[in-house]
Parts: C-alpha cells; structure tokens; sequence
C-alpha cells in the first residue's frame, strides 16, 4: 500500500476537485510515507551537502595546483562540473518536498528542471567518453599523448559536449508543452523527468516517445557502447605489456574512470529500460532507481577519484592540513 498510487492520492487529499489545478504538477516524494518525510529529509540533505562540497573540493584543487592542469584532471573538472549542476538541478524540488511539504510545481518550472537535468546528463555522458579516451590515447600512445590531447582541443571537444546536450534536448520542453494535459498531474517522485510527465498528456505523445528514444540511443547508447570498445583496446594493449607490474600500473589508471561508468550508466540504462518496457515494474524500484540516476553520481564520484587518484588525494590532505593548522594557531 506504501507504493501505491492510492496511497499518494490519498496522503495529499488531491481528491478533493477544489484544489486541482490542469496548471500545475504535483509532487508525491515516496507515495505513503509522507509522515516520515522529516526523518527521510536528512540522507538527502546529508547526500546534497556531501555532493556539493565534494566537487567543489575537486574543482578547487584542480583549478590550484598546477601539476593537475592536464587533460585527464581537466576532463575531471569537467565531470565534477556536470555533477554540481545535476545537483542544484534536482535540490530545489527535492528538499523542497522533503522540507517544506512542498508538492505543487508549474509547468513551466517542471520543463525547465527536466531540460537541465537531462542536459546536463548529455554533457556527463560525453565527458565519459571523453576521459575513456583519455585513458586510450595514454596507454596506446604514451608518447604522442600531449601532442593528441592538446588544451585548445580540449576546450573544442568541452564546447561540443555543451552544444550536444542543448541542442538535442532544446526541443523537449516544446513538445511537451504543445500538449493537453489532464486534471490530476500527479508525479511520484519529487522532480520532473521527460519519460514521466510525457505520460501526464492526455493526447498523443507518440512524437515524444520517439524522440525520446532517438536521443537517447544516439547519445548515450552510441557513448556507452564506444566506452567499452575503448576498454577492450585498453585491454588488449595492456595484454601486450610483458612485464607484470607495467600492467597493473596501466590498469590502475583506468580504476576510478570505470567506477564513474558504472555508476551514471547503470541506473541510467535501468531507469529507461523500466519506463519503456518494465510497465509492471513495482512502483517503488521505478522510484528507487530514480533517486539513484540523481543522486549517487555527484555523491560518489569525487570521493572515488579522491580516494583512488593519488594526486588529489594528497592535495587534499594539504589543504585540510594547513586549515587544521591555522585553525589551532588561531584558537590558541
């Protein structure tokens, strides 16, 4: 019952026809556990912080120590870029949910959240092709490595993930518009996403079905797919290496890389299976796997690449040092 749609028409009294508004979507959070919303309010907020303060560190350090101004740290900055913004994107409704028992949002507020968030996951999405391109060129040709990777081409190849991520998600909000929508909009989750409100329409999404499912195949189905072709040259070029330790330091190099694949494409990948084809999909896994698309990247991957990349780690534990230090002369 906790999972239901009953239990969330119910918990928000959207029955009652005098507060429904065609204008505006409402926000369920989790369907039946709007009375532990205060207690369910801390991970989130705790994930947020963590989240924020995180790639913040991580642009920080890149952006003030010299040795990391390299192409492998700056696609970094890149990814921990993308993840701020896939954070702030999502923080508003979320908290605003959680917090304030906040639930109804307008239209024009719920297209703008989906396009950023689904923006912003483009971007995300090239800048890991990109880093696993970073890794082959690194390993196959060590050599010609600063003379491929150069920085004007990586800024070209950062102005392309922009443009990719907007243009192919500028005509969402268009055609979600151009629809009529019903008098309940009832989304059960705390944010707005293109494969979800879509279905709040009452007339034809057929156009946004496919469109949908154009870019999303041709972006993150195409980057994923060249991701593990890039492995698989890594693998074989690794394999070629005769001595042992060589090729575990080659491999070292790849460790984080991996983690951040797994933990965007993942979820990403499960999320759009379940909305295409899992239509008997408990509500509940729907929810879950939303909240972990959005939320366990910009978590994990600064403190994956903190923990495995050395030379993060120790600027990091330089900076904590000197305030530490400061902080006690300070104090005394």
């Amino acid at each position: 019952m906790s999972g239901s749609p009953e239990a969330a028409l119910n918990s928000l009294a959207l029955l009652n026809s005098s507060k429904l508004n065609p204008s505006v979507v409402w926000l369920t959070g989790i369907p039946g556990m709007e009375s532990n919303l205060a207690w369910i309010s801390i991970p989130f907020c705790s994930i947020y912080l963590i989240s924020v303060l995180g790639n913040s560190v991580i642009l920080f350090v890149i952006k003030t120590e010299q040795s990391l101004h390299k192409p492998m740290y700056i696609f970094l900055s890149m990814l921990a870029i993308t993840d701020l913004g896939l954070s702030i994107s999502t923080m508003p409704t979320i908290l605003g949910v959680f917090w304030f028992n906040t639930r109804r949002i307008s239209f024009t507020a719920c297209f703008t959240q989906l396009y950023f968030i689904h923006s912003l996951s483009l971007m995300e999405s090239s800048v890991l092709l990109a880093m696993a391109f970073d890794r082959v060129v690194a390993i196959r040709n060590p050599l010609r490595y600063a003379s491929i990777l150069t920085m004007p081409r990586i800024r070209k190849m950062g102005l392309a993930f922009v443009v990719r991520g907007v243009a192919l998600i500028f005509p969402l909000p268009f055609l979600l518009r151009r629809h009529h929508y019903c008098w309940v909009n009832l989304l059960f989750n705390s944010y707005c996403l293109h494969q979800e409100v879509m279905k709040l329409a009452c007339s034809d999404i057929t156009v946004n079905s496919i469109y949908g499912m154009v870019v999303i195949f041709s972006t993150v189905g195409v980057d994923s797919l060249l991701i593990l072709f890039s492995y698989i040259v890594i693998l074989k070029t690794v394999l070629g290496i005769t001595s042992r330790r060589d090729r575990l330091k080659a491999l070292s190099t790849c460790g984080s890389h991996i983690s951040a694949v797994l933990l965007f494409y993942t979820p990403m990948i499960g999320l759009t299976v379940i909305h295409r084809f899992g239509k008997d999909t408990p509500l509940f896994v729907r929810i879950f796997m939303g909240y972990v698309y959005l939320l366990v990247p910009p978590l994990m991957n600064p403190i994956v690449y903190s923990v495995k990349t050395k030379q993060i780690r120790d600027k990091i534990i330089q900076i904590f040092f000197k305030w530490y230090t400061k902080s006690r002369s300070f104090c005394s």
